[in-house]
């Protein structure tokens, strides 16, 4: 069974050498995670804890520039940090989308 939680984060990046994103310029990003496991007691997990375990990774990034964080801050690359950090904190498989904007995201 999957269940999932979203968040969302406001963020500004800038992606050196792009024509268009090279300069700064900001995001509201959807964050949508999805952990699948088998129901213990009537529950794959309490949705408090799966959104706690987002926020607690979520929130070093919240109001920040991404490239403190990545050398190149695509979709993609952020999808990945993010999935990574969450995998350490959640012990369940899980599936990661970040939406930047409206209509584009990444999923991992």
């Amino acid at each position: 069974m999957k269940i999932g939680v979203t968040e969302y984060i406001d963020c500004a990046h800038f992606l050196p050498g792009h024509p268009k994103c090279g300069a700064l310029h900001g995001h509201t990003y959807k964050i949508e995670i999805a952990i699948e496991g088998e129901p213990k007691s009537g529950m794959v997990i309490d949705f408090a804890d799966l959104k706690q375990a987002a926020r607690d990774v979520l929130v070093e990034y919240d109001h920040q520039s991404w490239n403190n964080f990545l050398d190149y801050p695509s979709v993609e690359n952020i999808c990945s940090l993010l999935h990574e950090k969450l995998q350490t904190r959640l012990s369940f498989p899980l599936t990661l989308r970040v939406w930047e904007g409206h209509g584009k995201w990444a999923e991992t």
